[in-house]
């Protein structure tokens, strides 16, 4: 067979099928995200006093520094990527370490702010419970499952570049990090939303 029509390892499209599958299914999950957003939109116009109430008791310094955080395992997930490729597996398995560490951090600053709501009486079937909060709860919610889903690919990963023989599969770390890359960005947009946008003051008419 000629080298030409020889597809076996090559795709038509000169981009690997992992990153196809990924872009794939970002775009569905972009649509999950997207009804999300599109619900929240509506039923905050109809209901802004209560989500303006809702959005002031939320805290704007730990969704600030889980933006940082977020941002910065981002940068660190594209350094392990670019080190991966150069050959330089200490700095590869380095910066994928501090890309978990970054997602942990994130989850155990949501924590302190899930126990804050919780401490406040604005969980589900709480005495301060209120649509704003159902969203709050859906939509970061689903978000920090994401965050989980990025965690176990990125600690098996790095455990094989711990090994002797190491992971050398930058492709498939590139993947990964478009999953990681879109997590971040959906927090973008998350943030503003829920916590900016809306502020009780506005909400009261002042």
């Amino acid at each position: 067979m000629s080298s030409a029509l020889n597809l076996a390892h090559e795709p038509v499209t000169k981009i690997p099928h992992g990153k196809l599958a990924m872009w794939a299914f970002l775009a569905s999950e972009l649509m999950f995200f997207s009804g999300f957003f599109g619900a929240f939109i509506v039923l905050r116009n109809a209901n802004y006093e209560i989500f303006g109430q809702g959005s002031a008791h939320l805290s704007v310094p730990m969704a600030l520094t889980n933006t940082f955080i977020l941002i910065a395992s981002s940068l660190t997930m594209a350094l392990s990527i670019y080190n991966l490729e150069k050959g330089n597996r200490g700095n590869a398995r380095l910066f994928l370490g501090l890309t978990i560490l970054g997602a942990f951090g994130f989850l155990i600053v949501k924590y302190f702010e899930y126990s804050a709501k919780w401490h406040d009486g604005l969980f589900p079937h709480q005495e301060g419970h209120t649509v704003f909060y159902s969203f709050y709860f859906l939509m970061t919610g689903f978000h920090a499952l994401h965050v989980i889903g990025g965690i176990i690919p990125m600690a098996y990963m790095f455990f094989k570049m711990s090994t002797k023989k190491g992971y050398d599969h930058p492709v498939k770390v590139e993947v990964l990090g478009l999953y990681w890359h879109f997590v971040d960005l959906m927090w973008i947009f998350i943030f503003p939303a829920l916590y900016l946008m809306i502020p009780y003051h506005t909400a009261a008419g002042h």
